[in-house]
């Protein structure tokens, strides 16, 4: 929404006629066109960033690889990172511009969307922040190795497997001594009559 904002008000009334002389659109960002296209750039790369990971997230339980779901993660780590960092040099820059402008009779116009697309891109930093902690945080969880470990399972033939853990989350010290699918079945189970053909 904060990336909607930034770009929309920079397309939509930061390009004013400076006065009646002069009859070509100008940004309002002390005439400078590098200001106004960076806004628009940085808020259109993060709108279509947010979109791709909405979607990642939704579908991230489905991943079913360990290793495609830490690539997933290290890319929303890098991404929410990386705009981060371009929010603060939007920030800045705009911030910066909008300091060394002269308000003219045409530029009074856009001030206000000037100014909330200072204010959103100022805001756009704390949240890319936040996700890529939660990204970073969420890495940290899925690189914890007890989570993954399978060195709990014995990997002889004939080790038993642990037992059950009860409703205190503690295993508890019984085991199965016999490990699945070795059992001698009976030939003919009870009340099970084999067709004769």
């Amino acid at each position: 929404i904060f990336s909607i904002v930034v770009f929309g008000s920079i397309v939509n009334e930061c390009y004013v006629n400076k006065d009646s002389h002069h009859p070509e659109l100008l940004c309002i960002f002390n005439e400078n066109e590098s200001a106004c296209s960076y806004g628009i750039a940085v808020g259109v790369i993060a709108f279509f960033g947010c979109i791709f990971f909405f979607v990642l997230d939704l579908h991230f339980q489905q991943i079913s690889s360990v290793k495609d779901r830490k690539r997933a993660v290290l890319l929303d780590l890098g991404f929410s990172g990386f705009l981060a960092f371009l929010w603060f040099v939007a920030f800045c820059f705009l911030a910066n511009q909008w300091q060394r402008t002269t308000l003219t009779r045409g530029f009074s116009q856009g001030a206000d969307a000037a100014r909330a697309a200072i204010t959103f891109s100022f805001f756009s930093i704390i949240i890319w922040v936040v996700l890529a902690l939660r990204a970073l945080q969420r890495y940290r969880l899925g690189t914890d190795m007890s989570l993954f470990a399978s060195e709990h399972f014995g990997t002889e033939p004939s080790a038993s497997y642990p037992g059950y853990p009860g409703g205190s989350g503690v295993e508890s010290t019984e085991t199965y001594q016999s490990p699945p699918f070795t059992e001698t079945l009976e030939a003919n189970p009870k009340g099970y009559q084999v067709p004769a053909y």
